[in-house]
């Protein structure tokens, strides 16, 4: 093994990197990139010392902790598997709008070159029991004499990531699952001074890639002219696979010029949607403050207004309309939002306009918010995030 200094030398890899963003750069944003760099390190180790093909466990991946753009209305949680191998995931569903299973190979982060998707799996495509158990083998043929859910485990699959989407934080029931593997494996051993060594390099050299992955998605939209102008995405580039029946809308946000302008997303909705939200982005591709912020609206959250269209706005300050979304004090950034088994996937409008302009555009088509029920619902906001499982 190398000396802990030698390991260490590999984390300024990732200092020229600032020179690399879209966004304005100043004191404040290098301090929240220095902190990305932190929060990659703490996830680092979760994908590297507790993921282990031979002996898999889900462990957490993306929540309010781990912020590289994960839904906030989505609690992510991960595990190696080996496209050889047969595992059995015992699990029970919970009520959660969305649950689903995902195959994927070179989780971003853990190297440079760009992953791949393969399989999505819904679970509610499975026999579930009156008590919302059930079993599921993954493998890349069906066992002999199984008779219970199977599913196709591509032989190119190295990872399984579970997603469930709440509409209701912390009423809605969390899914509990357990994965095995069924091949025979000795008892797990000590790791070897090799094994921790080549670990330690990859948890080094992580915060540098999971920050390249989210500067090059924010350098995107960027570059492809969507500055304060919404358009689809698949996000195929990241590994979602064909099978992923998701449609995203983003764009660059950028209010830094002018301190009173605010954005208004303006959309229609689909005639038959599961489960649709849309949600605040910094600059450096993190989701804005889930607990204390109002940062994300979702298919139970917003409020439709009287003509049957959706509209929110997007600013620094309240503004005593009910879908405000929070900037968290980040004048650039970005939106994102979601259309899960929609019948269309519109394209939101977007208009900046200065606050004085607000009242006028929006009128009482739009449901305003007093200070008493913005406070209830923040508070319902922080529990409820905190009710849900994460670690």
């Amino acid at each position: 093994m190398q000396k802990w200094s030698e390991y260490v030398e590999l984390l300024k890899q990732a200092e020229p990197l600032i020179d690399q963003t879209t966004a304005p750069v100043d004191e404040q944003f290098r301090a929240d990139m220095y902190r990305q760099f932190a929060m990659g390190l703490s996830q680092a180790y979760f994908l590297t010392f507790m993921m282990d093909p031979r002996y898999p466990e889900f462990i957490p991946f993306e929540n309010s902790a781990f912020l590289a753009q994960p839904n906030p209305d989505g609690i992510y949680h991960a595990c190696f598997l080996d496209g050889a191998g047969t595992y059995k995931i015992t699990g029970e569903r919970g009520n959660c709008v969305v649950a689903g299973f995902a195959t994927g190979k070179k989780i971003f982060g853990l190297q440079d070159e760009w992953g791949q998707g393969f399989d999505n799996y819904d679970v509610d495509s499975l026999d579930i029991d009156a008590d919302g158990k059930f079993e599921v083998i993954f493998s890349e043929h069906k066992p002999e004499g199984w008779t219970g859910n199977w599913l196709y485990l591509n032989p190119e699959v190295d990872f399984l990531m579970l997603r469930q989407f709440h509409y209701n934080w912390g009423r809605d029931v969390d899914m509990r699952v357990a994965v095995e593997r069924l091949d025979p494996m000795p008892p797990r051993p000590r790791m070897s001074p090799e094994e921790v060594s080549a670990k330690l390099t990859q948890v080094m050299h992580y915060p540098r890639r999971l920050t390249t992955t989210a500067l090059l998605s924010m350098r995107r939209p960027h570059d492809e002219g969507f500055i304060n102008k919404a358009h689809l995405h698949n996000f195929q580039d990241l590994g979602n696979g064909d099978s992923w029946p998701q449609t995203y809308f983003e764009m660059v946000f950028d209010l830094s010029k002018n301190p009173d302008d605010v954005l208004v997303l303006e959309t229609d909705l689909p005639q038959n949607v599961k489960y649709w939200n849309v949600q605040v982005i910094d600059g450096l591709w993190n989701q804005v403050d889930i607990l204390y912020r109002q940062s994300s609206l979702n298919g139970a959250t917003a409020k439709v207004d009287t003509d049957g269209k959706f509209r929110a706005v997007l600013c620094a300050k309240d503004p005593g309309y009910a879908n405000w979304l929070d900037t968290g004090d980040h004048p650039y950034g970005m939106l994102i939002g979601r259309w899960y088994k929609a019948d269309s996937h519109p394209v939101p409008d977007i208009k900046v306009m200065k606050r004085s302009e607000l009242e006028a555009y929006l009128g009482d088509r739009s449901p305003r918010i007093s200070a008493e029920d913005r406070a209830a619902a923040m508070r319902e906001r922080l529990i409820g995030s905190q009710l849900r499982r994460k670690w």
